[in-house]
């Protein structure tokens, strides 16, 4: 099976533990190799952050259940990338055709 290269994730989590904690946590998850962790939103009790994950062989389960072992949601998978080696995303209009 085709390795996870990156996972961009919608996490909703309490103020602690705090972005930085969550990242170095998913970091150490086997087969990831760096996460980033972006505020998108913040409200009274919850933080909304954009966590993109990087690695050779990402198992996509453990990095879910440590974001849930630190109390944290994911609400989306927004990007996967697969396979043998990374392929960046492009923006394209949603209305965009090819000539």
């Amino acid at each position: 099976m085709a390795p996870i290269r990156r996972l961009v994730l919608d996490v909703l989590k309490p103020h602690a533990p705090s972005k930085v904690e969550l990242a170095r946590e998913v970091a150490s998850v086997s087969g990831v190799s760096g996460a980033n962790a972006l505020l998108l939103e913040t409200d009274r009790d919850v933080e909304n952050v954009r966590l993109v994950v990087e690695g050779d062989d990402i198992d996509v389960e453990a990095v879910e259940h440590r974001i849930v072992d630190l109390s944290g949601t994911v609400h989306s998978i927004d990007e996967v990338v697969a396979g043998e080696q990374m392929v960046d995303s492009r923006d394209i209009p949603q209305d965009w055709l090819p000539p």
